[in-house]
C-alpha cells in the first residue's frame, strides 16, 4: 500500500477546510441527492462526498457505507484530491497503490473507485465526488462526462454554504454562518453539561482609521484582526465578524484553559502586529465577555448581554 502524498498547498488547503465549517455537521439533502443520483445513475454500491481533513477524509454524504470516516492513510480520496481530473482504479487489486489496501483486502472490498476531485473558489481541493464499485469495471467517456457534470453541481453546493456562511472581506464566518455554527456549539455544551463563553469585539476608534487612511485601509485593519483570531483561537471555537467593525467568538471553557488566558494571548498577538505591521495606527479593541453558566440562553441573548459589556469597556476607556 502506498499513502497518498499531501497536496502542494496542504496549509491553505486545511485554513480553508476550516474556514468552511463543514466537517462533522449533520446530513444535507442538497449533498444526499447527489450521490444517490450517482449511485442509481452508474449502478455502484457505494457513493460519498467524501472531505480529506488532515488526518482522515470525513464522509459528508454517504450511500451505501456505514462508517463516517477513514483515515486518510488508507483514503482513496487523499489520492484523488492530488489530480486535476478524474482518478480512477479500474482494478484495486491490480494496482501497487491499493493491492494490499485494508479497504481493499476487508470491508467494504474495494475494487473499483472513481473520484473526481471537489474545488473551491480558491483553488484549493477539499475532497472528491466518488463511486466504488466491488467489481472491478472500466469507464467510458461518457461516464467520465457524467461524474464530472455530477462534481460540479457537489461544488456549486459546496460554494453556497462557503457564501451563505462566510464574510467576503475576511473570510471566517459572518453572522448567518455564526448563528448556526454557535448554536451547534451550544447544544453540545447543554448535553455534556459544559459551560461556553461568549466574546464580543468591538474595534475602537475604526471610523477614524476609514477617515485618516482610506475605506481600504480599513479593510486590512479588518482583515488583519480577522487573522489574528484564526491563528489565536482553537479549532473547538467559533468566530465570525458579525458586522462592520464587530467580531465574535464563542469559546468553550474548562478547567484546563480558559477564557481570561485566552484573551491574554489574544492581547499579545495584537500587540505583536501592532509593532511589527507599523501602519501609522494601531488595532485597538474593546470585549464584552459571557459565560452561559449552564443557564438556559440562546445566541442573541448572549450577544445582546456581551455586547452591553463591550460597550461598558469602552465608554470606561472614554472618560479616561
Amino acid at each position: 500500500m502506498i499513502k497518498p502524498e499531501k497536496p502542494h498547498d496542504e496549509g491553505r488547503r486545511l485554513d480553508t477546510l476550516r474556514s468552511l465549517k463543514l466537517l462533522d455537521t449533520a446530513p444535507e439533502e442538497r449533498f444526499d441527492r447527489l450521490t444517490r443520483l450517482a449511485k442509481r445513475l452508474f449502478g455502484v454500491p457505494i457513493c460519498l462526498v467524501s472531505i480529506v481533513d488532515a488526518k482522515r477524509q470525513w464522509f459528508k454524504s454517504a450511500q451505501g457505507l456505514d462508517a463516517p470516516e477513514t483515515h486518510r492513510d488508507i483514503s482513496f480520496c487523499g489520492h484523488a484530491i492530488l489530480e486535476d481530473k478524474l482518478f480512477i482504479i479500474p482494478n484495486t487489486l491490480e494496482d501497487e497503490r491499493f493491492a494490499d489496501n485494508p479497504l481493499v483486502l476487508d470491508d467494504p472490498n474495494i475494487r473499483f473507485y472513481a473520484g473526481y476531485p471537489l474545488k473551491v473558489m480558491n483553488g484549493s481541493k477539499m475532497g472528491t465526488l466518488c463511486i466504488i464499485d466491488r467489481e472491478p469495471r472500466e469507464f467510458t467517456e461518457d461516464d467520465y462526462g457524467l461524474l464530472k457534470d455530477l462534481a460540479a453541481m457537489a461544488e456549486q453546493e459546496i460554494a453556497a454554504v462557503q457564501l451563505a456562511s462566510l464574510d467576503e472581506l475576511t473570510l471566517i464566518s459572518n453572522r448567518r454562518g455564526f448563528n448556526s455554527l454557535a448554536l451547534h456549539s451550544l447544544n453540545i455544551s447543554k448535553r455534556n453539561n459544559t459551560n461556553v463563553e461568549l466574546l464580543f469585539f468591538d474595534l475602537d476608534d475604526f471610523k477614524l482609521i476609514n477617515d485618516k487612511f482610506g475605506h481600504a485601509e480599513g479593510d486590512k485593519a479588518l482583515i488583519a484582526f480577522a487573522e489574528i483570531m484564526r491563528q489565536e483561537f482553537r479549532e473547538s471555537d467559533v468566530f465570525a465578524r458579525i458586522g462592520g467593525d464587530e467580531f465574535a467568538a464563542l469559546l468553550s471553557v474548562n478547567d484546563e484553559i480558559d477564557s481570561a488566558e485566552i484573551l491574554t494571548r489574544f492581547a499579545q498577538a495584537v500587540d505583536d502586529y501592532n509593532k511589527l505591521a507599523n501602519r501609522g495606527y494601531d488595532l485597538k479593541y474593546s470585549v464584552g465577555c459571557v459565560n452561559t453558566a449552564n443557564n438556559e440562553v440562546t445566541i442573541d441573548q448572549l450577544l445582546n448581554s456581551a455586547d452591553k459589556k463591550m460597550y461598558k469597556q469602552k465608554n470606561a476607556k472614554k472618560i479616561k
